[in-house]
C-alpha cells in the first residue's frame, strides 16, 4: 500500500497466519489437552488464516472482503489484540479501538449509561475524559430513554449505536470495524459514514470489514481480498471491488446453469440487441432492438423482464411483458420468443448494458437473466444517466 498521510507505520503484518484445533470428539480434546501440556502443536488443525502481509501508515484506509469463513473476522481480532497469531509478525504502534461483536465489552445488567463509563474505563480513557465525553456519547448513539436500560434488552441495532458512539469519542490513532454498518438503519449509516470520513480527514486510520462494496469504496482507499483465509487480491479499493463483483458473478452464472441443467427452470437461452437503422453503435434518436427467447420447462407461456443497466451494473429503466400486456410468440413446444423496440433513448453517450430475465408465467419469480452489451455513440460533458430537455434562460422566465 503506498502511504496516504504520511509519517511511520501505525500497523504492519508479515506473514501472519492462525490455525484452530479441531475438536470434532472428546478423544481429541484430550489428545489437544495432551500436546499442550506437552508443549507440541495440536496433531489435527484448520488454518483460518495464512501468508497475510500489509502495512498501513497514519491517515490510510483499508477494506477487508471476503466471503463468510474467509478469515475477515479472524484478521480483525489477531490485529485488535483478541486473539494471537500462530506464525508471522504483527506490530501495532498507537491506540487501537475495535468494533467487533456485538456486545462485545458491555455488561448485559448494567444500563446505557453504565455501560459508557464500562467502556470508556477499558478503552484507556480516563475518568475526566469520560465525565466530558459522556453527553455528546449519548448525543451520538441516539437512543433516547433506552439508554437508562439494561443492555440485555437491546436490539443488536441499539448495542451497534451505543459502541460505535463510544468509538467517536475515543478517536483512535487505529479504528476497526467488522460490519458495523450492515446493522444499524439508514439514518444511523449515514451518520456512521459521515463520521468515519471526517475521522479520515483528520488523520485517522481505518480498517474495515464490509460486504457491502458500496462503503468498502467510498471509505476505502485500499482492499484486501481474502479467499479461504489466503489474500487474493490487494490494491486500491475500486480495483479489488470491481474484480471480487466479476467473481460473484462469475460463480452465479455458474449456478444458474447448474440449476438450469439439473432442475429445468424457465432460462433465456438467446439474446441480442441491435442499433435501430444498422451499425455498430446506438443513435440515441432511433433507438434500440432487443430480441429474447425464453426456454419454459413446463410448456407455459413465460414472462420476460427487460431492462437497461450501465457498465457498472446501476439500474437505468426495466419493465416486464407482463407490465406491458405482451405475450410472447412460440417458436416449440419449449420455446418463446420476445421483441422489443427501445424508441429515441434518453441516454448520455457511454456503455451500457440490456439485462434480459426469464420469469415464470405469472411474473413473480426471477429464474435466469443474460445480459448482451451495446455503445451509445457520442461525447458530452454532461452528468447521469439521461439526457433531460431543458432550456436556459438569462432571468429565470419560461424559456
Amino acid at each position: 500500500m503506498a502511504p496516504a498521510g504520511g509519517g511511520a507505520e501505525l500497523l504492519a503484518l508479515d506473514g501472519v497466519g492462525k490455525d484452530y484445533p479441531k475438536l470434532a470428539t472428546r478423544g481429541g480434546r484430550l489428545r489437544l489437552v495432551a500436546d499442550l501440556l506437552r508443549g507440541r502443536a495440536a496433531a489435527s488443525s484448520f488454518t483460518a488464516l495464512d501468508g497475510v502481509s500489509f502495512a498501513m501508515r497514519r491517515g490510510e484506509s483499508l477494506a477487508i472482503v471476503g466471503e463468510n469463513g474467509a478469515g475477515k473476522s479472524t484478521l480483525l481480532k489477531i490485529v485488535a489484540g483478541v486473539i494471537r497469531p500462530t506464525r508471522g509478525r504483527v506490530a501495532v504502534h498507537g491506540r487501537v479501538s475495535a468494533l467487533l461483536e456485538l456486545g462485545s465489552g458491555f455488561h448485559p445488567e448494567y444500563t446505557g449509561y453504565a455501560n459508557i463509563d464500562l467502556a470508556a474505563a477499558l478503552l484507556g480513557m480516563s475518568p475526566a475524559e469520560i465525565a466530558g465525553k459522556r453527553e455528546a456519547i449519548v448525543a451520538f448513539a441516539d437512543i433516547g430513554e433506552h439508554i437508562h436500560d439494561p443492555i440485555k434488552t437491546y436490539s443488536s441495532g441499539m448495542v451497534v449505536r451505543l459502541g460505535f458512539a463510544i468509538a467517536t469519542a475515543l478517536a483512535p490513532d487505529v479504528l476497526i470495524t467488522d460490519e458495523v454498518l450492515a446493522v444499524g438503519d439508514e439514518s444511523f449509516q449515514k451518520k456512521c459514514v459521515a463520521w468515519m470520513e471526517d475521522y479520515l480527514r483528520r488523520g485517522g486510520t481505518l480498517l474495515l470489514c464490509s460486504h457491502s462494496m458500496y462503503h468498502v469504496q467510498k471509505l476505502c482507499a485500499h482492499a484486501l481480498w481474502l479467499d479461504h483465509g489466503r489474500p487474493r487480491m490487494l490494491g486500491r479499493a475500486d480495483e479489488v471491488a470491481r474484480e471480487y463483483l466479476a467473481w460473484h458473478e462469475a460463480r452465479a452464472a455458474e449456478h444458474r446453469q447448474h440449476r438450469r441443467d439439473v432442475v429445468g427452470d424457465y432460462a433465456v437461452v438467446a439474446l441480442s440487441v441491435a442499433p435501430v437503422g444498422g451499425g455498430a453503435e446506438v443513435d440515441a434518436a432511433r433507438g434500440l432492438d432487443v430480441a429474447v427467447e425464453v426456454r419454459s420447462p413446463d410448456g407455459r407461456a413465460p414472462v420476460v423482464a427487460v431492462g437497461v443497466v450501465r457498465a457498472d451494473g446501476t439500474p437505468v429503466y426495466g419493465t416486464t411483458s407482463e407490465l406491458d400486456g405482451v405475450r410472447p410468440r412460440r417458436l416449440a413446444a419449449d420455446r418463446y420468443a420476445f421483441a422489443v423496440r427501445f424508441h429515441a433513448l434518453p441516454l448520455l453517450p457511454g456503455h451500457y448494458r440490456v439485462r434480459a430475465h426469464a420469469m415464470d408465467p405469472e411474473g413473480m419469480r426471477l429464474f435466469d437473466h443474460h445480459e448482451a452489451p451495446f455503445v451509445v455513440q457520442g461525447t458530452t460533458r454532461e452528468l447521469g444517466y439521461c439526457r433531460l430537455p431543458h432550456a436556459w434562460t438569462a432571468d429565470g422566465r419560461d424559456a
